[in-house]
């Protein structure tokens, strides 16, 4: 790895001074891990933890139609949201395959901030710029200019608190607040997340973000806080079942069949995608998105085949690993949908064995209150 030649974030330096290694991920130079992925994923299941997210995409949409335009290009019903308000929504193609998920912050009643993933960062800035062109608003690319870091665990409320005079009790989940002063820096401050835990998200100018990390650190202490890297951040995301682009999410993918229906408002108006997803959920998706758990011993990967117990391949491996949380191998995957009840059976393909699974609930964790 060339370090030269990746993104950094304004966190490199931090990274370093508390020993993570550093990986390529997507181009950018992050933290994979620190003292190591389960000692990271405990300690936000139990304690806290804090993360560089730093490389999101932020585009924000402003002007006297931005609510036309944001509505018109994700599945949630956008007119329900309220300044301070955050909404979960995945935006599609015609066809219904999805374009990418994101997080949508109104930020005023003319005025939002789309926070999507980093590797559709440009492709989304695109395709909002190309739908825009028949609205009266103004589409700002501002990831360059915003670093993101992320406190998540049980005890992150009490450790924010401690470098902030804000009352961030006040701050429910999917609620935002801007002009929060953190550890002398303005920010913006939302209770979100992606691990399934509380937690919060801290927005702010890039050179007062070392500034911020080094602040929560030293206020962590006493909380064992530690530094997590991207190998936690996909672990706890997983136990929690919540959905990564790229393996329960793409083009190819529509989200009723990645059981997202929740956030699909096909009677609110209209969206992109929106015929393609009535007739999907009319018809009932061919296949469905399940939780499944190893029976024998061995660890489900992204892509592994999945077969009935007649030997016939119905589907594939999304996310698939340990879960340091139930001590046991869990995975996600795509199935005809005849396949998806609780108690299947199934077979994972790993290497050159067949390995029994069967299907259970999902998520997998849920936190406590």
């Amino acid at each position: 790895m060339e370090l030269d030649k990746l993104k950094k974030t304004p966190l490199l330096e931090c990274h370093q001074k508390y020993g993570g290694k550093i990986v390529d991920f997507g181009g950018w130079a992050l933290p994979v891990q620190y003292t190591g992925i389960i000692d990271e994923h405990r300690a936000v299941r139990n304690s806290a933890g804090l993360f560089d997210v730093s490389h999101m995409g932020e585009i924000r949409v402003s002007g006297p139609q931005a609510l036309d335009l944001v509505d018109y290009l994700l599945t949630n019903d956008v007119t329900r949201v309220s300044v301070g308000q955050v909404q979960y929504s995945p935006m599609c193609y015609p066809d219904g395959g999805v374009v990418d998920d994101l997080i949508t912050y109104r930020v005023g009643e003319d005025e939002f901030l789309l926070v999507v993933n980093a590797a559709n960062k440009d492709k989304d800035h695109e395709w909002i710029v190309d739908k825009a062109d028949d609205y009266d608003v103004t589409v700002t690319d501002e990831s360059d200019d915003t670093a993101l870091l992320a406190i998540q665990g049980p005890r992150a409320e009490v450790i924010l608190g401690r470098v902030t005079d804000a009352d961030l009790s006040g701050i429910k989940f999917f609620r935002f607040r801007n002009g929060v002063q953190v550890a002398g820096c303005e920010a913006m401050v939302s209770r979100t997340g992606y691990t399934g835990e509380d937690g919060f998200e801290v927005y702010c100018e890039p050179d007062e973000a070392p500034e911020i990390f080094q602040a929560l650190m030293d206020a962590g202490q006493d909380d064992e806080l530690v530094p997590a890297g991207l190998g936690a951040r996909d672990t706890l995301r997983f136990e929690a079942t919540l959905p990564l682009y790229g393996q329960e999410l793409g083009p190819d993918i529509n989200p009723l069949e990645a059981g997202l229906s929740f956030f699909v408002k096909l009677d609110a108006g209209d969206f992109i995608g929106r015929d393609a997803l009535r007739s999907v959920h009319e018809d009932g998706p061919e296949r469905k998105l399940v939780g499944f758990e190893m029976v024998d011993r061995g660890i489900p990967r992204t892509t592994y085949p999945i077969f009935d117990v007649e030997d016939n391949e119905v589907g594939h491996v999304s996310s698939g690993s340990f879960s340091p949380t139930l001590g046991k191998n869990v995975g996600m995957g795509f199935v005809r949908t005849e396949l998806a009840e609780e108690g299947t059976d199934l077979q994972i393909g790993v290497r050159n064995r067949k390995l029994d699974a069967v299907v259970i609930g999902a998520p997998f964790y849920t936190r406590k209150g």
